[in-house]
């Protein structure tokens, strides 16, 4: 079936007899519909059902319980396979440089796939994939060197490499793979169905993280796993990888995708079904493959003397990483306030999180992790760490109840008050466990920790999805000039991301030193103060659409 501008525009602009029939009836939204995609070519997605957002929400269930097994796990993998003390920080570095540079590329290139599955699931599946041979690698490791080296020296050496390999590509994946998640949401749902996917991401991470950390809290060495398999660890490789497996295969097969499609100088679209039975006449071209449209064939009739003009600037819009850091360096402000803010929280947030057990086993504990295996001090601090992970686990659990109440919340105090007070809270409960570290009542502050999960997940990209709803909506008034810029969903998703391990690099160059000079104290205080800052930034910096 071919697609030619005869059949598209009547396609657009008559739907059915009875809806000839009734054309004086047509609303003023559905007239403003057909208005959208003969200006911008992309129709305006249909509502989806809950349980469709639920499918989606799977992978983030799925990719937290893969970071809680790591959390509880990495490091006692590391210390038994005889980890130098010298390349901690390499191990931590490696991962999120190599996100912070790749991450706006392959966003850009999600932005411009023309894969007949969709744009986002072929690099969804791609880094899902990473993530399993990650964790197979740091997880059993050991295993697999011993199974092919008999030398000892060597046994070690390789699986300190092997590892250290799969702990960079499990970080590397579990980081990256959030940006196209949170794309392929933008991209086929409506503005008020992304708002509750991303609630529903939000509470299905915090389920998924407190799963994780109880996964990793049993003791698996006694059970029937335990005695067949090689060791816990492999134990644990198998249910996580069982779960992410389920997970990211629900997760791709929630909502279909609608395939970009270029040649030569055409424009893109990703043209979504609004109504089956208006757009009829096209839902066969649809279910068949993608959906082809020429500037000259679509938009000549409308506006002649704009189209060549568009041409020529879709042919010169060709991305390079040269183009590409331009426009990340041309962003508008406002998305580049958004981006210091979620830096802001982001380094908050892990320079708390990635030294709590720590800080539970020497401050609130008073334990040493440097004294004799066998001593008092040693189990203490063994004590303190086990009960910093029941923390975690308050946490995971506190941000998916938060999540919920968000949308009870958001019609009264707005994305700003949101956005506020999960930054105050978390400021404010941190700065209280540094200043009385208290075992009872710093587990109960763990709870603000989840405000703050919460509110880092859902409301930057809240935010992203108003100020391209905005951006939409001036395409409509303006016509051409206004979707000008050179800017999609998955780069900006993209940039967004690429704070969190900015914020890692951050951290490991410079928390790592303060750690060693003032102790484990620091990094609470640090988060506090922080936070403090961030919540100054976005209620006074950070724009927000009404």
């Amino acid at each position: 079936m071919t697609l030619t501008k005869e059949s598209f525009h009547g396609v657009l602009l008559s739907t059915s007899g009875e809806a000839k029939a009734d054309k004086d009836g047509t609303s003023e939204k559905e007239e403003a519909q057909r208005q959208a995609v003969m200006r911008t070519g992309a129709a305006v997605p249909r509502r989806r059902a809950v349980q469709r957002l639920v499918m989606h929400s799977m992978a983030m269930f799925g990719r937290e319980f893969c970071y809680a097994v790591e959390a509880a796990f990495v490091t006692p993998v590391l210390l038994s396979v005889g980890l130098p003390k010298n390349l901690y920080s390499l191990v931590w570095l490696i991962s999120p440089i190599l996100g912070f540079l790749l991450q706006p590329v392959v966003g850009s290139a999600s932005d411009h796939c023309t894969c007949s599955w969709g744009r986002r699931r072929p690099y969804i599946l791609g880094l899902g994939i990473i993530m399993l041979l990650g964790m197979a690698l740091y997880l059993n490791g050991d295993v697999m060197i011993s199974a092919f080296i008999n030398e000892r020296d060597k046994q070690r050496t390789w699986a300190i490499v092997i590892t250290m390999l799969g702990v960079v590509l499990f970080d590397f994946a579990a980081d990256f793979i959030d940006g196209p998640i949170k794309a392929y949401l933008f991209d086929v749902c409506c503005h008020q169905d992304k708002e509750k996917g991303l609630h529903y991401h939000a509470l299905f991470t915090g389920l998924g993280g407190a799963l994780g950390y109880l996964t990793g809290a049993m003791d698996w060495g006694q059970t029937v796993l335990g005695y067949t398999l090689a060791s816990e660890f492999q134990v644990i490789f198998f249910f996580a990888a069982l779960v992410f497996i389920i997970c990211l295969t629900i997760h791709l097969c929630s909502i279909p995708e609608v395939p970009l499609r270029y040649k030569n100088e055409e424009t893109k679209f990703l043209l979504e079904v609004t109504e089956p039975h208006k757009y009829s006449s096209i839902e066969e071209e649809i279910k068949n493959g993608c959906l082809k449209s020429t500037c000259t064939e679509i938009k000549a009739a409308a506006k002649p003397g704009k189209c060549a003009a568009a041409s020529r600037t879709e042919g010169k819009r060709q991305m390079t990483l040269k183009s590409l850091l331009k426009t990340l360096a041309s962003m508008p402000s406002h998305y580049r306030y958004l981006c210091v803010s979620h830096l802001f929280g982001w380094m908050a947030f892990l320079s708390n999180m990635l030294f709590f057990t720590d800080f539970m086993g020497q401050v609130v504990y008073h334990g040493n992790p440097y004294a004799p295996h066998n001593s008092t001090l040693y189990l203490t601090y063994k004590t303190g760490v086990e009960m910093g992970c029941w923390g975690l686990c308050i946490n995971a659990i506190a941000s998916s109840v938060y999540s919920y109440f968000q949308k009870v919340l958001l019609p009264y105090i707005g994305l700003k008050g949101l956005y506020f007070i999960g930054y105050l809270l978390f400021g404010l409960g941190t700065g209280l466990i540094g200043l009385f570290p208290n075992v009872y009542s710093t587990l109960a502050l763990c709870s603000l920790f989840g405000v703050m999960s919460s509110t880092l997940y859902t409301v930057p990209f809240h935010l992203i999805a108003t100020y391209h709803k905005e951006e939409e909506s001036l395409k409509l008034q303006e016509g051409e000039q206004a979707g000008e810029h050179g800017r999609g969903k998955g780069i900006d998703c993209a940039a967004l991301t690429c704070m969190v391990q900015l914020a890692q690099i951050i951290l490991g160059v410079g928390l790592g030193l303060l750690v060693s000079a003032a102790g484990s104290a620091v990094t609470v205080i640090s988060a506090s103060t922080v936070a403090l800052v961030g919540c100054c930034f976005v209620a006074f910096c950070v724009r927000y659409v009404d």
